[in-house]
């Protein structure tokens, strides 16, 4: 190992290199704790750093003024000091006298390349004012939504009770299936006409605008939105039928366009797309976003046989001219544009050679688009829906009565035997469901995927098609994951799933409790090989008349982080560490003992000397012992699991008999207070049970083996938690009650509109912030048998874009921004009034948003000040 000094002396004059590499050398061996530090010892080989200490080195890097900002992107490409002062040197333009700066380029003119990073962070005198919410217009708000939502519940109660009823009156089983038939078709398509009847009248057309959240007319556009997101129609993405809902709700859209996300777009008349385009999985497209507490409403434009790849995200006011591809695990912001027939890739998109494009198009046939749609509707109208409307029925008829002979309707809530019987009929239908469920997915997606050949091009919407929709729903079931991961079970359910795991070396953690895949018979894992949560197997490619099932091979000994794509043209082999939310790189040399991070990727190392401290615990006398030891502890946590969701369901039960017992009485009121009681005891059941896992205190950082009891607690504490129920209060001040309720110090007037934190406990957020639909605080990792967690902390007034990602240790001063699809890497801290952007994130330019809406309308509810056309929004 070199000697810990540095020798940046020269011959002549100090130049700005050799100052530069001075001064970086003087903070880094602060951080690391050293005297001096050598100018070509490589920060991870030589000084044993990892990305949380040079984390610490980039943020105290950027409090001295005299030199340019340092990202994690730098560290990684340049890391010794020498490298990097060059490399900072060279990127730092020469001083220029004040000018009056030049106008930005138009939305459709901006630049897809990644901005250089700012050389000093802005101030806070550049941010515009946000118009804030006072406490008044917030409770408000809150007393409105949830009047709106019981108003819905008694509405949907009083619907569904006739048509339970007139199916009930049915006599024999022909005449009860006819009725459910027609039940069941009024009652869905009365579910998927509502939100588009209160989008025409409540909204009308959305325009490009920004209005402040918690305003009456933010109540407005919540109703919409929410009835939208609700809506069932999501049933038919990737369908035909779903293309022609959007067009119901104003999107423009051409021939032979395929969706495949289930990410509904909101402000649907701001979308256009051409013909023959095709939108991948997990893609997030809502035309508004949430930014410093305004909602902001802007266009998403794609043109003809665009190809938009899986898991991205597009902003608003980004466009995609004719032919042009994004690659997956990527990022428009806003303002970005693609131009015709070129390609891009990474977050922020840049220019990339690679073509994402893995199949042709097949002969258009109208007649099997046509048959498949009919299919569809048929086997929703004369199966489906007749087999959920005429199964809630005979349960209803068949659950006891509560009232006893010359009792009242609820004496029977005294009565042990009524518990008794409860409990059991819980049990049965719980654990029944629970084996049933288990039996179908090993047996029927078998026969089914014997039909399809890998490799093998096939007709979109034919007879394949059918069945590898059917193979991808019926064996990707979060219950089942849930319940396997994070423990050595989850490796003996996916084998039986499909997957070829032949190779697999046991090790109690080689899967977290999020998987999934489109077919569990064309996917593979090598030995050694762990998994975090999030991984997504692509095995399908599609055009906008095929579809091709290919199998997803990931190498050995490789550490998969959270959030990850991963392709079956992936070009990466054996020994390799994925961090979150890479890239997974598709072309080029195929990627052994190394390390690959951000979007588009680079080469990390693969391991530090840091993650290595714990391979003692891994020999193999001590490694069979502990894994049985862990073995034991996530047997008692599974069976933990299903207790909590069987009590559950057992406490369901008895509010539905409750309900049942006072219908005669208060007719429809009763099943809406059973909603509304569901609802509320679903959060204080779970939030009661997750508390408990941590003995009621709140979580400290860890940094242990995966083969420590620590860490079982921790993964204890992941599985029995359910946070699934929290997206029923996006958007709305219930949100930060529920959040307050699991642990998390959560300020005044928080804006959430669809954020997840595994760690509640850890978790800081100050007031009147503002976190986007799909953002991520994950306030731990782990890298191979290595765990890490630590607080994560948010000032007063930050916005987190669409997508974004918060990892551990970080830090955020008042009023950042942190732009859509980034990764913010731990141990990072972004300085007060900052913008961050990009996987990794690294600081902006300036502190102004990438695209402004146009100017705020502040909307009182029915009538506005501005001239527009009527209905406009």
């Amino acid at each position: 190992m070199p000697s810990n000094s540095i020798d940046t002396r020269t011959a002549g004059p100090p130049t700005t290199e050799t100052a530069t590499a001075r001064l970086l050398a003087e903070v880094l061996a602060e951080v690391v704790g050293v005297e001096h530090v050598s100018g070509d010892s490589n920060f991870f080989d030589d000084l044993g750093a990892d990305s949380l200490v040079m984390a610490r080195f980039c943020a105290r890097a950027r409090k001295r003024a005299e030199l340019p900002a340092v990202s994690m992107k730098d560290v990684y490409r340049h890391p010794t000091v020498d490298g990097l002062a060059s490399a900072l040197s060279a990127s730092t333009p020469a001083a220029a006298p004040a000018t009056t700066p030049a106008a930005a380029p138009a939305p459709d003119q901006a630049s897809v390349r990644p901005p250089a990073p700012a050389s000093t962070p802005p101030t806070a005198s550049v941010r515009r004012t946000a118009a804030r919410a006072g406490s008044g217009q917030y409770l408000l708000c809150a007393v409105l939504q949830f009047a709106l939502f019981l108003g819905y519940s008694y509405l949907a109660a009083l619907a569904v009770v006739r048509g339970l009823q007139w199916v009930g009156a049915g006599t024999g089983v022909l005449d009860v299936y006819l009725r459910s038939v027609a039940a069941g078709g009024v009652g869905f398509a009365g579910l998927c006409l509502v939100p588009i009847v209160a989008k025409w009248t409540l909204i009308g057309r959305f325009t490009p605008r920004e209005f402040p959240v918690w305003s009456l007319g933010y109540v407005r556009w919540w109703l919409v939105k929410t009835l939208i997101r609700t809506s069932p129609a999501r049933l038919f993405v990737a369908s035909p039928l779903y293309v022609v809902y959007l067009r119901a709700l104003g999107a423009n859209i051409g021939r032979n366009v395929a969706i495949f996300s289930t990410h509904i777009p909101v402000c649907a008349d701001l979308l256009t797309i051409g013909d023959g385009t095709v939108i991948r999985k997990d893609t997030l497209f809502s035309c508004y976003r949430a930014y410093d507490g305004l909602i902001q409403t802007g266009p998403v434009t794609l043109g003809r046989d665009v190809l938009v790849s899986a898991q991205t995200v597009l902003d608003i006011h980004t466009s995609m001219g004719d032919r042009a591809q994004l690659g997956h695990a990527s990022g428009l912001h806003a303002g970005q544009t693609v131009p015709a027939g070129e390609r891009r890739h990474g977050s922020p998109a840049e220019p990339t050679d690679t073509d994402f494009r893995a199949i042709g198009a097949a002969a258009y046939s109208p007649a099997r688009k046509a048959r498949y749609t009919v299919g569809q509707l048929l086997a929703l109208l004369l199966v489906y829906l007749p087999l959920a409307t005429g199964g809630v029925t005979l349960l209803l008829a068949a659950l006891p009565e509560l009232h006893t002979p010359g009792g009242d309707a609820t004496s029977a809530f005294t009565s042990g035997t009524f518990y008794l019987g409860a409990l059991a009929a819980s049990f049965v239908l719980f654990f029944g469901a629970t084996v049933v469920g288990l039996l179908v997915q090993g047996t029927v997606p078998r026969l089914l995927s014997l039909a399809i050949k890998p490799d093998t091009d096939y007709p979109l919407y034919g007879f394949h098609y059918g069945l590898q929709r059917a193979v991808a729903l019926l064996t990707n079931r979060k219950f089942f994951t849930a319940l396997f991961g994070d423990s050595s079970a989850i490796v003996h359910y996916l084998r039986y799933l499909g997957y070829d795991l032949s190779r697999v070396t046991q090790t109690g953690s080689n899967f977290g409790s999020e998987v999934k895949h489109d077919s569990p018979y064309l996917s593979s894992v090598g030995t050694r090989t762990m998994v975090a949560d999030g991984l997504s197997l692509i095995n399908a490619e599609f055009s906008d008349t095929s579809f091709r099932l290919s199998r997803v091979a990931v190498g050995a000994h490789n550490f998969l982080g959270n959030r990850i794509a991963y392709p079956a043209r992936a070009r990466t082999g054996d020994n390799c560490l994925l961090a979150t939310k890479v890239m997974v790189p598709i072309d080029g040399e195929v990627r052994e003992n190394t390390g690959l991070l951000g979007s588009p990727p680079f080469a990390i190392p693969r391991t530090v000397m840091r993650d290595t401290r714990f391979q003692d615990l891994e020999s193999d006398g001590e490694l069979g012992r502990r894994l049985a030891a862990k073995n034991r502890h996530n047997t008692v946590t599974a069976g933990l699991y299903l207790a909590a969701r069987w009590i559950h369901l057992f406490a369901m039960t008895l509010l539905a008999l409750g309900a049942k017992a006072l219908y005669p009485t208060m007719g429809a009121s009763a099943i809406a207070l059973d909603a509304v009681l569901s609802l509320l005891i679903t959060v204080v059941h779970f939030a009661l049970i997750e508390r408990a896992t941590t003995g009621f205190r709140a979580q400290e950082p860890l940094y242990c083996s995966i083969y420590t009891p620590s860490f079982w607690r921790h993964e204890r504490f992941w599985k029995i938690a359910s946070i699934d129920y929290v997206h029923a209060f996006d958007g709305t001040p219930f949100k930060s009650v529920v959040w307050r309720l699991l642990g998390a110090r959560v300020g005044k007037r928080l804006f959430d509109d669809g954020c997840s934190m595994p760690e509640r406990t850890l978790v800081t957020i100050g007031d009147d912030c503002t976190l986007n639909t799909g953002t991520v605080v994950q306030c731990h990792s782990q890298e191979d048998g290595a765990f890490k967690s630590d607080r994560t902390t948010i000032g007063d007034g930050c916005t987190l874009g669409v997508g974004a990602f918060v990892h551990y240790g970080v830090t955020l001063a008042d009023h950042v921004r942190l732009a859509c699809d980034s990764f913010l890497m731990k141990g990072e801290e972004v300085p007060r009034g900052a913008t961050w952007g990009g996987n990794p994130a690294r600081q902006l330019p300036d502190g102004t948003p990438p695209h402004r809406a146009r100017p705020a309308h502040h909307l009182s509810g029915a009538a506005t000040t501005h001239a527009r056309p009527v209905g406009e929004f």
